[in-house]
């Protein structure tokens, strides 16, 4: 596939695909930690949200972005989608169990 697009402007895609990359395999990673972490919790009566946990990593992702330069809202927000997807695969653990 041909473009007319600038060198520079193809780096930066070529980069930025690469992050994308980076990025899914990060979050495949940490899942596999969770639904680990989901098992435990059902063998162990646990439930599924640990709201205090839940809040420090929140404030803990907020900080580590202004640290980076990346909006802590932004950050908090997907933060939030990703535990509530946590929580989801661990409800069905759990019903599983």
């Amino acid at each position: 596939m041909t473009s007319d697009a600038p060198p520079e402007l193809l780096r930066l895609r070529s980069s930025i695909d690469n992050i994308d990359a980076a990025l899914v395999h990060l979050l495949a990673e940490r899942f596999k930690c969770t639904q680990q972490v989901g098992v435990l919790k059902a063998t162990q009566g646990l439930p599924p949200a640990d709201p205090a946990r839940e809040e420090r990593q929140i404030e803990r992702l907020r900080d580590l972005a202004l640290t980076a330069g990346l909006d802590p809202v932004f950050a908090e927000k997907f933060l939030n989608f990703v535990i509530a997807e946590v929580i989801h695969h661990h409800q069905r653990i759990a019903e599983d169990a």
